[in-house]
């Protein structure tokens, strides 16, 4: 078979093709088998004779009796059966692979997730997941640089690796800032492309999605008084029906200016706030409300345009709004 040990056959053809001064690499060819497994069974096995295929065949043998006995079983793992702990190792780092952990720093934060003792040495987590001292150290490096383990020592001042009880809080929190400034660049992108276009209501989304992530993680640091100084200033601003400063909220709302301020500022952090409306900022630092963009498609919002003289549910409509009220039939005498 290509690729495996050398029968008896294979040797027979070596030394006839050797007579007949072919080289290594045509006679790995013909066998379909590298050149050095070549080069290397006629220099192990070569006399002052030349290459002889018994011989060589012997000397095979008996090299293979002399290989060293397979290792015993690995004792269990913290008491459990090393079997049956490697394999849950090896199902749940695939889990975490799906979500974008690379394999081998998965099978070793696994591996140091499910230690009874708190934390593992390199040699351990060698003999443990049966790889290389180099890539548990690169494993260890790639998770200590996204906070999932960190370094210690023990008694015996040998390095240790941990995964702490925070570990997932402290991961999370790490994004936060990530995600917050994901949601401000794509609100910025939508006054660049403008609100109502199909890449501002993209960017919209994005921008509210990451917002609430970001605010879901860091507890979002709004207090009830300011989301409720949020909610007054929508309310304010939907009965004004006209832009107004921050000087008009405040002077209207009889507020110092800063309060209103924060309000205005909660809402532009947290967008969910307004749902379904949203604020506009126009020119001159006035503020208005406008329905959000993405809450209607635009056959919605073409659907919704009401003619200049249709007549609906009794009330004579123009393009914006009803012109009477529908008439109330007369009580009875």
């Amino acid at each position: 078979m290509p690729g495996g040990r050398l029968t008896h056959e294979d040797r027979r053809q070596i030394a006839i093709w050797l007579v007949e001064e072919l080289g290594y690499a045509e006679i790995a060819r013909r066998l379909g088998r590298p050149t050095s497994t070549i080069s290397r069974e006629v220099a192990r096995n070569s006399a002052p004779g030349g290459y002889l295929a018994d011989r060589a065949q012997q000397a095979a043998g008996q090299r293979a009796h002399r290989r060293r006995p397979v290792p015993a079983a690995q004792p269990p793992a913290d008491g459990r059966p090393a079997e049956s702990v490697r394999g849950f190792v090896e199902q749940f780092a695939t889990l975490l692979v799906g979500t974008g952990l690379p394999r081998m720093p998965a099978r070793v934060f696994v591996c140091l997730l499910t230690s009874d003792s708190g934390g593992l040495t390199s040699a351990e987590l060698v003999r443990r997941l049966q790889v290389s001292p180099a890539s548990v150290s690169k494993a260890i490096g790639y998770l200590e640089a996204i906070e999932l383990v960190r370094r210690t020592q023990d008694a015996g001042r040998r390095e240790r690796y941990v995964v702490d009880d925070d570990v997932w809080l402290r991961a999370f929190k790490a994004d936060t800032g990530a995600h917050a400034e994901v949601a401000a660049a794509a609100r910025h992108g939508i006054e660049i492309f403008g609100a109502g276009t199909p890449a501002g209501t993209r960017l919209g989304r994005m921008a509210r999605f990451f917002a609430w992530i970001s605010d879901q993680m860091n507890d979002s640091g709004l207090t009830d008084a300011v989301v409720r100084d949020a909610l007054t200033v929508l309310a304010a601003l939907v009965y004004a029906a006209r832009p107004l400063t921050v000087d008009d909220l405040a002077t209207a709302l009889d507020w110092p200016v800063q309060r209103a301020a924060d309000a205005l500022d909660a809402i532009s952090r947290r967008p969910i706030l307004s749902d379904p409306l949203a604020v506009e900022r126009l020119g001159h630092g006035e503020y208005a409300i406008t329905p959000r963009p993405d809450r209607l498609s635009s056959a919605q919002r073409d659907a919704l345009i009401v003619g200049p003289r249709s007549t609906r549910g009794g009330s004579e409509m123009t393009e914006h709004g009803p012109s009477a009220r529908p008439t109330r039939p007369s009580p009875p005498p």
